[in-house]
This record gives C-alpha cells, sequence and structure tokens, in this order.
C-alpha cells in the first residue's frame, strides 16, 4: 500500500481534519484516532536463569524481560 505523500508514511493514527465546518458536521464512523495502547500481558521464552541469589531473593536473567522497571514478574517453569 503506498503512502498518499511523504508525511502520511510517518503519521500512523493522525486523522487529518476530523470534522468539516458545515457539512458533514460529524466525524465519520471508524476514523483512526489516537487512544490508549498497550497493558497486554506479554509472556518471553526461553530466557537462561544465570543465578539464584535466595538469600536477596534474586534471579539473574540472561536476555530482556518485558514491562517497566518495579513492575511485577510472573516467572513459570
Amino acid at each position: 500500500m503506498l503512502a498518499a505523500n511523504s508525511w502520511s508514511a510517518r503519521q500512523v493514527k493522525s486523522s487529518g481534519f476530523n470534522g468539516a465546518s458545515s457539512f458533514p458536521s460529524r466525524v465519520f464512523p471508524g476514523q483512526r484516532m489516537a487512544g490508549r495502547q498497550g497493558g497486554v500481558r506479554v509472556k518471553t521464552l526461553n530466557l537462561q536463569v544465570m543465578k539464584v541469589i535466595p538469600e536477596s531473593n534474586l534471579m539473574l536473567l540472561k536476555g530482556a524481560v518485558p514491562g517497566s522497571i518495579g513492575s511485577y514478574l510472573i516467572i513459570e517453569f
């Protein structure tokens, strides 16, 4: 699918002008708009456990772990 111009290739959620002034004076249904994204539970597979330190309740993993700093992790075996 080709972009309409060079700017629309970079703007994914931009709708341009939402509604006209007098006609049709509404926003058409299905118009793509910005909103909340993310907040989905993500599962990462095949991470290697490098070291377990039971005194400090630490588990060192090799690889990237999804989530922000200080968020909870659910570890399944």
